[in-house]
């Protein structure tokens, strides 16, 4: 009889994510924190909204300083409120 253990699927395996993310068992944010565990990384958010950001994602430079954002509208409006 197998251990119930052994049943469980490891929900931090790279395969296993893969699978809830193509079921959309998980949004994009349980995705970013994942993709982040998995590689041992630090997630980027955008700087206003603080959504996790993905590969596409627009840089803008203000007083020296690099700050990413998620959409041009974020971009927008952080820099209008900056």
């Amino acid at each position: 009889m197998p251990d119930k253990l052994e049943e469980v699927k490891d929900i931090y395996s790279g395969n296993f994510t893969e699978e809830l993310e193509e079921s959309d068992e998980i949004d994009e944010v349980e995705e970013g924190f994942m993709k982040g565990y998995n590689e041992e990384n630090l997630v980027a958010e955008c700087a206003n909204c603080k959504k996790i950001l993905n590969d596409k994602f627009i840089e803008e430079k203000v007083s020296d300083k690099v700050y990413r954002f998620c959409s041009e509208r974020c971009a927008n409006k952080f820099l209008k409120e900056y």
